[in-house]
């Protein structure tokens, strides 16, 4: 089960969150968070750095050959199949 926090931050935290988030491949900057906190608890992130650029380049080739339109259609695909 999951459990929903509400949080206050300064903007310019939010802003450079969300920033953060689009340029890494964060679907929102909750996924971004999430991924934050796990690093912190656990010591491991979800993705590693070497899988996110695998994926990064993959999105790439695809979006020069119009396989998935652009990087954030094929994100949207990838997310779907969690």
């Amino acid at each position: 089960m999951n459990t929903q926090i509400n949080i206050r931050i300064p903007e310019k935290l939010l802003f450079a969150a969300k920033e953060y988030s689009r340029e890494h491949g964060f679907g929102s900057i909750q996924e971004f968070i999430k991924e934050i906190m796990r690093e912190k608890l656990f010591d491991e992130p979800e993705i590693s750095k070497e899988e996110l650029d695998a994926v990064r380049e993959l999105a790439s080739v695809c979006e020069s050959k119009g396989l998935y339109g652009n990087e954030k259609d094929l994100f949207k695909k990838l997310r779907r199949r969690k």
